[in-house]
């Protein structure tokens, strides 16, 4: 293994490591910040937003700009989007 590839395998596991212990933050709290803010709707016609679709959402929107950043230092370092594809 090059010195380049080890260095990128332990760039991508920190990186998984810190993907997995944000993904929990964010779950509790999105779901503190839910329990003492309930959604209450004065019109019945309304429905309300369950909280698991709330928490997926947020967590959507941020590995969306996680991978954009990746997509740009990737773009940065080696001049492809995937490096290794043409």
């Amino acid at each position: 293994m090059s010195p380049l590839s080890g260095f990128l395998a332990v760039i991508v596991f920190f990186t998984a490591i810190l993907v997995a212990y944000l993904t929990k933050q964010f779950q509790n709290e999105n779901l503190n910040y839910l329990t003492l803010n309930p959604m209450t709707n004065s019109n019945t016609k309304v429905k309300t937003i369950e909280k698991e679709k709330v928490v997926a959402e947020t967590l959507n929107g941020r590995f969306a700009m996680l991978g954009l950043i990746a997509a740009v230092g990737a773009y940065l370092t080696t001049g492809q989007i995937i490096p290794g594809f043409v």
